[in-house]
């Protein structure tokens, strides 16, 4: 069968897939298609599955991002990575390409953000305001090229375009991420957010398991 996306990983427990830009892992107002139905679609033809097929999304990527998604093949499975994801019993890993180089090679930053539901937008304060959750991360900065700077982005919270609002408001936006503050689109709509690796302890089997997804085959990325 012809599959949409790339599987990184795959067992009876646990389905991870590296999602394309554009791509929704929820379905939205715009009623596209979604990647869980067809990613049910794909397990049901390739297992001649009858009936409805259980798929659970443990994890969103934002629409415009690329990489490392997890989905739950089991409720047993949804239950206990939302628990990880919860308690940060595992590690995330993302790469991003900005314009502005960071004034250190590596820091963390920390912000409390407020999400405007309505614009679908996130603010970033240097100090606590009424409504705002903490949020940090990590970042390294692991290459430079043509005037571009690539940094590797640990989040150590999970709050809603968590990495895109602070690197925006600390060093500069993430190339092609018009929402926070670039100049301009990429060609194909993305912005160079790319969920590099998740690691974790696998929630069944009790193995460790680390899913790593390719870059995009966007220009800007061959430069590293």
């Amino acid at each position: 069968m012809n599959v949409p996306f790339p599987i990184l990983y795959e067992d009876n427990h646990l389905i991870a897939i590296n999602k394309q830009a554009g791509q929704l892992v929820q379905a939205d107002k715009t009623g596209d298609e979604a990647l869980p139905d067809q990613i049910k679609a794909y397990i049901k033809d390739k297992y001649n599955k009858p009936g409805d097929v259980f798929l659970g999304v443990i994890h969103r990527i934002d629409r415009p991002v690329s990489g490392v998604c997890l989905f739950a093949r089991t409720s047993k499975a949804l239950e206990r990575m939302n628990e990880k994801f919860r308690e940060r019993d595992l590690n995330k890993t993302y790469w991003a390409i900005l314009k502005h180089k960071p004034h250190n090679e590596n820091g963390k930053l920390v912000h409390w953000l407020v999400k405007d539901h309505d614009q679908n937008r996130t603010k970033a304060h240097l100090r606590e305001v009424p409504g705002s959750k903490r949020a940090e991360l990590d970042f390294e900065l692991i290459g430079e090229r043509a005037g571009y700077y690539l940094l590797k982005v640990t989040p150590l919270t999970g709050r809603p375009h968590q990495i895109r609002v602070q690197l925006s408001t600390a060093i500069g936006p993430i190339v092609g991420d018009l929402k926070y503050g670039y100049p301009e689109a990429n060609s194909d709509g993305s912005i160079c957010l790319h969920a590099r690796e998740l690691t974790f302890t696998h929630p069944v089997q009790k193995v460790p398991v680390k899913i790593t997804a390719a870059a995009p085959k966007l220009d800007i990325w061959k430069l590293f």
